[in-house]
């Protein structure tokens, strides 16, 4: 585990702007550092140890030096590949996992992202043929930003902050991503909140050379043909694909930790981690049990102590109050890298902020199952029968003044591409136009049109709504909000659910093995039952939420009060519509719907360009 950062460029650069950039991803890796020159390439990384700690530095060669390694991740079937390619002849110098990457290139080119079941950000330098590959993982754990230079060149890096130290790149803001992340809570991938800077997308890998810049997408091998199999078949392949999934991630040489809450997915991970490692750690959070109408009671600390103790893990509860994430936000912000306000994310910078503390670099997630297996509430109504009714309002699923099956009728009436919006997401396009200066804002584009490009036709089953939320808010959202959040403190996040296979295993299940009547995650619930208390196999959904809406009106209404101020970067920036404040008071004490995560972006928003525009 690492953060890693280079480019290639006709222009003399002082070296010192190397050491800069990888400087500023010391907490991804503060245990050591490597470089690499030449006349063609220049690139470095910090490192997180955890295999090989001795002998593990990179960059990691091939046998005669012609391929050159910088990557940060983990290649969970590092042992099966490495004999394997020591029976082809291949002489390895470290027991890295990393090192397997180099041999795979020289046996299989290109196709080499396509053999490994890990998370990794990867940059390949090919000496003899000059020419750099940047590879990402297929579920999109590990970030990679890049940006073509003028003149010819380009530089990489796995944070914005460290790619923005390269001096030749122009940093204009991206007006569609930032109307976009009000909605999402998140910018949108391959866009960033830099015109000039792309995210490498997941499953992707890019190749620059001298003829030039070229992006290409890999295919997942990791996967078999589940035709034909009746559910029993489908139930026991779950089990097996998600338990070799865990094991696999449980690869490391030194202590593993597991979050744990009250829930199915991190229970599921955590007892099976327990029977697999000599004393598996577990950590919860608790704050003040305060009623959220979206999630319920925030509290779950008490019934994760109890299944801690069935399992036998050594468990801590990290008790955190208002104050204490308000105290957080400026390393929230930080550590966003762009505009990111995900409140629960405060949640897992405690807990890694804790394990590190104690001297844990590793933290099992159970983060995935919802959208591999149908776990989000709404799921229930996704076959809701088309009700001949018309929305004047812009409904969504955060109207919690509405009973379910009324709201879900209504939104019936809405196209897929809309609805998808709707179950999902927050500000609409309306709020947006409330709150921002339509003059700064006057080329943007509906963020509906990601549901477009991911389904062009209006005909969605409900199949096609979980596997867009699989493809599009699980990587951009929680595989974002783990790594960004658990690397704030020098921990790898690690996410068994995000394994290649039970990505290709979920994709073929279909929506009546996800959800049966009003259970979801069915299949998932019925593969792990006979290992799981009443108590977690029975309790509903409920995911690590932040009472947002009650704290904006209390204990940080200040917040809200200087981001909608004469004095605020925002507003200074021509940003804001003159009646913002006003109209953001309105949606968040509006009565029938929650908007604070709305609000809370707009505060993020501010206190990211506070950071990083002066």
């Amino acid at each position: 585990m690492c953060g890693i950062a280079g480019y290639i460029t006709k222009t003399k650069i002082d070296i010192s702007v190397l050491k800069s950039m990888v400087n500023a991803l010391y907490h991804r890796g503060p245990d050591a550092e490597g470089f690499y020159y030449s006349e063609s390439y220049n690139a470095g990384m910090r490192r997180l140890s955890i295999n090989d700690l001795e002998y593990g530095n990179q960059p990691l060669y091939n046998e005669d030096r012609s391929v050159v390694l910088f990557y940060n991740g983990e290649i969970y079937n590092s042992p099966e590949l490495r004999k394997q390619l020591e029976i082809k002849g291949h002489q390895f110098k470290t027991l890295s996992d990393g090192e397997v990457i180099c041999h795979l290139y020289e046996e299989y080119g290109e196709k080499v992202f396509e053999k490994l079941d890990a998370m990794f950000a990867i940059a390949l330098w090919d000496v003899k043929k000059k020419r750099l590959l940047l590879g990402r993982d297929i579920p999109g754990e590990k970030p990679l930003y890049y940006t073509e230079l003028k003149g010819g060149g380009l530089a990489f890096a796995s944070e914005i902050k460290s790619l923005i130290k390269f001096p030749l790149i122009e940093l204009d803001l991206n007006y569609q991503a930032l109307w976009d992340f009000l909605t999402f809570l998140w910018i949108p991938e391959p866009e960033t909140v830099y015109s000039s800077i792309k995210s490498l997308p997941k499953s992707h890998y890019l190749i620059f050379d001298k003829k030039g810049f070229c992006l290409k997408k890999y295919n997942n091998i990791f996967t078999k043909d589940y035709d034909g199999m009746d559910e029993g078949e489908i139930v026991k392949e779950v089990r097996e694909v998600v338990s070799l999934s865990i094991e696999s991630r449980l690869l490391s040489d030194v202590p593993i930790a597991s979050f744990l809450s009250s829930g199915l997915d991190s229970s599921i991970v955590s007892m099976h981690a327990a029977k697999h490692v000599d004393k598996l750690t577990t950590f919860t959070i608790g704050f003040e049990n305060v009623f959220d109408p979206y999630h319920g009671s925030a509290d779950e600390s008490k019934q994760a102590a109890a299944f801690a103790k069935q399992i036998g893990s050594d468990h801590h509860v990290v008790r955190v109050t208002a104050n204490d994430f308000k105290k957080d936000l400026r390393t929230f912000c930080f550590h966003g890298d762009q505009p990111f306000s995900v409140s629960s994310g405060l949640g897992i910078m405690s807990v890694a902020r804790a394990a590190r503390k104690k001297g844990i670099k590793i933290l099992l997630s159970g983060d995935g199952a919802d959208e591999c297996f149908g776990g989000y509430s709404w799921y229930e109504y996704l076959n809701t029968p088309c009700a001949n009714n018309q929305n004047k309002d812009e409904l969504s699923w955060q109207y919690t003044s509405m009973d379910k099956e009324i709201l879900a009728s209504r939104l019936t009436s809405y196209g897929a591409h809309k609805r998808a919006w709707a179950w999902h997401y927050y500000a609409s396009e309306q709020d947006k136009q409330f709150l921002f200066n339509k003059e700064k804002f006057e080329n943007v584009q509906t963020s509906t049109r990601f549901f477009e490009n991911f389904k062009q036709d209006q005909n969605w089953q409900a199949e096609d709504f979980i596997r867009q939320d699989r493809e599009f808010y699980f990587p951009f959202e929680m595989l974002r909000k783990v790594d960004r959040m658990t690397m704030a403190f020098s921990v790898e996040g690690r996410v068994p659910f995000a394994a290649p296979s039970v990505l290709a295993l979920a994709d073929k299940i279909p929506y009546s093995m996800m959800v049966k009547g009003k259970t979801l995650k069915w299949v998932l619930r019925q593969a792990f039952k006979k290992d799981l208390p009443d108590t977690v196999f029975n309790q509903p959904k409920h995911g690590f939420n932040v009472p947002i809406d009650h704290w904006l009106k209390n204990e940080w209404k200040d917040l809200m009060e200087d981001t909608f101020s004469n004095s605020s970067k925002v507003t200074a920036m021509g940003m804001l519509t003159k009646k913002a404040k006003e109209n953001a008071f309105v949606l968040l004490n509006d009565n029938n719907r929650i908007c604070g995560h709305t609000i809370f972006s707009m505060i993020m928003l501010n206190m990211w360009l506070e950071e990083n525009n002066d």
